[in-house]
């Protein structure tokens, strides 16, 4: 039998580096001896790989804890100020940022409207935006570890925008130009995706396996998250339910398709239709509805009863255990909520709404940008898992 190659070794310090990270970053604190016991790794083995970690600045001792009998196990915890991430969430009309730790936790945000614009206007507020979280990260081993980016479109596997109807792109290299503009790594990703994994990792999906995300702003966009990993198909642009077909000679969508789902059901929509009343924001409505106004109230409800629509053909294709409601529009959940309902429990098949739950989402309209930085942060580990 060969003897096991460098290479095979190498390979197997890298897993077993991760597993002793993972191990700090989900119960830390606790000793070097505890994360022998819940990885079956010998205890030799973890105390040099946490030397390592802390060589690396990803792991810091904290002081002794409780003895159980003998000497007093000195405890270890992640350092979450390593290193930061940037997240945006780049929508038809805004621009919202956030600068977190590699714990995801919330260092500084800001929040830029948006005008339709040509793409150049749009690409320099964004580079703007991106250079003033920069300038609020405090000091760090690793600095800005990345850029995490969720947009309203179609996204390849090398961030370059293929489509974005609501914003008139085709073909915007964006992770590219971010690339060379910024000297760090950038994660492009469909804003509902970026959704989901917001939720999941942070919010209200957290511990769901089976869960669709719909992000309704000035559209629609769906993120799938089946047994717990995300669902991109077979191209990587699944999740584009809000150009379902919901009227077959319905009015014609900027995607070229006639009668999509968001043409019905969303902040657009909702906007379209309060057009007589002389309302022309969403804050303008939210105020309305919360002072009483039973006209925009209405207006929301038959927003509701579409959108209860969409979810009913979502539910009974996937079945999932939640449909998560995120974005902008999630602020109306008290007067969405009750017609959605009706729609989603007259549509669905009994045996899928069974033990369905219909949430809106914990970290409101946080959830895309929340998940964008969480790409960016993953991709830091899975780079330093590698080396």
């Amino acid at each position: 039998m060969k003897p096991k190659s460098t290479g095979d070794l190498a390979l197997i310090k890298k897993i077993n580096t991760s597993i002793v990270l993972d191990s700090v970053i989900q119960h830390a604190p606790l000793s070097r001896a505890l994360i022998s016991e819940k990885t079956g790794l010998n205890k030799a083995t973890v105390s040099s790989l946490v030397q390592d970690l802390i060589d690396s600045h990803l792991v810091l001792e904290i002081g002794p804890g409780k003895s159980s009998g003998g000497r007093k196990p000195t405890l270890l915890l992640f350092n979450e100020k390593a290193g930061f991430a940037i997240g945006i969430d780049l929508g038809v009309n805004y621009i919202k940022g956030l600068l977190v730790d590699l714990s995801g936790n919330v260092v500084a945000d800001n929040y830029r409207k948006l005008k339709p614009k040509q793409t150049e206007e749009v690409l320099k507020t964004l580079t703007e935006a991106i250079d003033e979280l920069i300038l609020k990260a405090p000091e760090s081993e690793y600095g800005i570890v990345g850029i995490g980016i969720g947009v309203p479109g179609i996204v390849d596997d090398q961030g370059t925008i293929l489509f974005a109807p609501n914003m008139k792109w085709r073909h915007v290299e964006l992770k590219r130009l971010l690339e060379d503009r910024f000297k760090v790594p950038v994660t492009i990703d469909n804003e509902a995706n970026a959704g989901a994994q917001g939720e999941q990792k942070y919010g209200a999906g957290r511990d769901i396996p089976n869960q669709i995300y719909v992000s309704v702003g000035i559209g629609i966009g769906t993120g799938i998250i089946l047994n717990s990993e995300l669902f991109k198909g077979s191209s990587g642009f699944s999740g584009e339910l809000g150009h379902l077909s919901i009227q077959y000679d319905g009015k014609p969508c900027s995607c070229g398709n006639n009668g999509c789902w968001e043409l019905y059901a969303s902040e657009n929509a909702l906007l379209e239709q309060a057009a007589p009343t002389g309302l022309e924001s969403l804050e303008e409505l939210l105020q309305a509805a919360e002072d009483g106004d039973e006209r925009v109230r209405s207006l929301f409800s038959n927003i509701g009863t579409y959108l209860g629509v969409g979810i009913a053909n979502i539910v009974n294709v996937f079945n999932p255990n939640v449909v998560i409601i995120g974005n902008r529009m999630s602020r109306a959940a008290e007067w969405l909520s009750p017609a959605m309902q009706a729609a989603i429990d007259q549509r669905t098949l009994p045996y899928h709404r069974d033990k369905l739950r219909i949430l809106f989402a914990e970290l409101r309209e946080q959830s895309a940008v929340r998940g964008a930085a969480y790409y960016a942060i993953s991709e830091f580990f899975t780079k330093i898992k590698s080396l």
